[in-house]
């Protein structure tokens, strides 16, 4: 082989050779380029937290405590059984009265709603309430309510339709339009139910003409156009005679941790289970909820138990195992639940029930109104790593109260009925009202105030 055949073989194989190795190079190079991040071009959206103008403070009451099927000729015929004893009082001095209409109860007492306008940047706090007690053939007991703002959303979740009881959705519209209100029932037979509540007006459904057929129905509220209000009217019967009534606030939304203050469970000589029961409900999801019960007062737990709940399917477990007491019942769960608690006095006449449900978390200075009635408790449960004080003071004078809570237990105090009340806690506590004695129950949670705005973010 020649010099210059050899130089040119050479350079071939060394031209060969590095473009086999530069093709190695490059199949690794995009085999790199394929797993590694690649280069993006992103821009964050203009954004800014805004915390809105406070509006006027508005709350409606309920009004008349009804009675169905006083005519037989007409058993759907609605009419007064009694009016509501009323007590009111704000921050702002004492709210602005405008009688409201319910065009379904003629001749019904005085339907109030409730407001106060706002002030500068404040927005005012009012605190109202009423009670009702009956003695009559076919209602006997005590119920008492908080007056409180219309809501969009919301839920009933101690209904019934079994025998003896007549159970009530009474929907109060304050607003300037009418209201579509859709109800949705949850429970052994689901169903739907469309009406129009008027502006201004006031609506009663009974619950078995939506729920027939479903042994413990929990109801979602829904409304297309103005908020409304909706109540839980309750009355049972026994045979003959009437064992108690009571009006049952709604509950805003699920939650993963609901907490109920103030159950008091009565001793049960009846050997009843539905003396005390909790209701429980995970709308949309299956999940275990997981129940802890504590003496009022107590760290210690009491009893504690897992539920499991089938999506859309209320629940009820027995509470009459537990020692006649107070006791603060609390629920855990993956998903949003709805709870509620059920005591009763006792299952004869002369007796008396209510429901008793979460109460939100309140971290600023709220007014609790407590109407005429029996004695009056003020419950309070911490369930942070910190203990919280409460201050309690009457809005008309009188002496103050320091409620201390301590981490991880509940207190109470108590309160006197006809009375309004400044609430100012030190840190996140829950609050409910109760009020008893022989067959006389109500319960209601303390809710935040109807006018405080939480910050929300703004996308242009």
């Amino acid at each position: 082989m020649s010099s210059n055949r050899a130089i040119r073989v050479a350079a071939t194989s060394a031209r060969l050779l590095t473009g086999a190795v530069v093709a190695a190079a490059c199949a690794v190079g995009m085999v790199v380029a394929i797993t590694a991040p690649w280069p993006t071009l992103a821009r964050e959206p203009a954004q800014a937290e805004v915390t809105p103008q406070p509006g006027d403070t508005v709350l409606v009451c309920n009004g008349d405590f009804r009675a169905l099927g006083r005519d037989s000729s007409n058993p759907l015929q609605m009419e007064s059984a009694a009016s509501a004893r009323f007590i009111a009082d704000g921050s702002a001095g004492s709210p602005d009265v405008t009688p409201l209409s319910p065009s379904d109860l003629p001749g019904s007492g005085e339907l109030r709603r409730l407001s106060s306008e706002v002030e500068g940047d404040t927005a005012p706090l009012i605190g109202a309430a009423e009670s009702t007690t009956l003695d009559a053939e076919d209602l006997a007991g005590f119920a008492a309510a908080p007056c409180r703002a219309a809501t969009s959303e919301s839920w009933l979740v101690g209904g019934t339709v079994a025998i003896g009881s007549e159970d009530l959705i009474v929907l109060t519209n304050p607003g300037s339009v009418p209201s579509t209100v859709t109800l949705s029932v949850y429970g052994t037979v689901r169903g739907t139910s469309t009406s129009i509540v008027p502006a201004g007006g006031q609506l009663a459904i009974p619950l078995s003409s939506i729920a027939s057929g479903s042994e413990a129905p929990v109801v979602k509220v829904s409304t297309d156009g103005a908020p409304v209000r909706a109540v839980l009217q309750s009355s049972l019967t026994q045979t003959l005679d009437p064992i108690g009534i009571d009006l049952q606030d709604s509950v805003a939304a699920p939650q993963q941790h609901p907490v109920i203050p103030g159950v008091q469970l009565f001793p049960d000589e009846s050997d009843d289970s539905a003396a005390a029961i909790l209701r429980l409900l995970s709308p949309g999801a299956d999940t275990t909820a997981h129940v802890t019960v504590r003496e009022v007062g107590q760290s210690r737990v009491a009893s504690s138990f897992d539920v499991e709940l089938a999506a859309d399917a209320p629940t009820q477990v027995g509470l009459s195992e537990l020692e006649p007491g107070l006791y603060t019942v609390s629920v855990d769960a993956d998903s949003g639940v709805l709870a509620g608690v059920r005591v009763q006095d006792g299952v004869a006449p002369g007796n008396d029930f209510a429901w008793v449900l979460p109460a939100p978390e309140i971290a600023d200075e709220v007014l609790v109104a407590v109407p005429a009635g029996p004695a009056a408790t003020l419950y309070l449960a911490n369930d942070g790593e910190s203990d919280v004080t409460v201050a309690l003071e009457p809005t008309a004078g009188g002496e103050a109260q320091q409620i201390t809570v301590p981490a991880g237990s509940s207190a109470s105090a108590q309160i006197d009925a006809r009375a309004v009340y400044a609430l100012n806690p030190s840190g996140p506590v829950h609050a409910a009202v109760a009020m008893a004695a022989k067959g006389a129950l109500a319960a209601w949670p303390v809710w935040p105030g109807a006018a405080a705005q939480q910050s929300i973010v703004v996308y242009p």
